[in-house]
């Protein structure tokens, strides 16, 4: 008897563990199955409208999208903006389409991410900034540094969320393999 006793009281702390730690992930962003409906319009960095704020929404229409919210600018996002960048050079003839908007209201943030491009030679992926509050109706979480969301005809199918410290190369393979769920069947 005491040792089920024992077993239950150990298979209970498992269990309340796992609930704990189920409770504590993270959200943020539109999730899997939403519709994209708010627009927003961040300042590009790069690209043919550098300086300009652009609709993001409106410019990709029902392409195919890989929209990344950083709130810092480190060695992690910079290996996810080229891996992002060498996998939308790889689908360009499937219409993919990858942005990473920074989250500041610091103009210094901004100068490093358009320094990051240069000198990694970002050439597929525009890079933007936008208020560090995030566009309204989006629910980006002030604790996500990463925030990933990848959709298609403006419906999510992938949604990669980290907090700071967390984005390691298995985290920037699984948003670079989610992008399979985004891509349009070929004709």
């Amino acid at each position: 008897m005491r040792i089920h006793a024992a077993l239950r009281s150990g298979l209970l702390l498992v269990l309340c563990v796992n609930l704990a730690a189920a409770a504590e992930a993270l959200k943020s962003g539109p999730q899997v199955g939403e519709e994209l409906q708010k627009t927003f319009e961040p300042v590009n960095l790069t690209g043919p409208d550098v300086g300009e704020k652009t609709c993001v929404l409106c410019e990709y229409g029902a392409s195919p999208v890989v929209m990344v919210f950083a709130r810092e600018v480190n060695e992690p996002l910079t290996r996810l903006i080229k891996r992002l960048d060498a996998a939308t050079a790889q689908h360009k003839d499937r219409g993919v389409a990858t942005c990473v908007i920074l989250l500041s209201d610091e103009p210094e943030p901004a100068k490093r991410l358009q320094q990051l491009a240069a000198r990694e030679k970002i050439q597929h992926t525009i890079l933007r900034t936008y208020q560090a509050a995030g566009p309204k109706g989006y629910n980006v979480a002030e604790d996500a540094e990463i925030t990933a969301i990848l959709f298609l005809d403006r419906f999510v199918k992938a949604n990669h969320v980290f907090k700071a410290g967390e984005l390691q190369d298995k985290g920037i393979e699984a948003v670079v393999a989610d992008i399979a769920k985004i891509l349009p069947t070929k004709k």
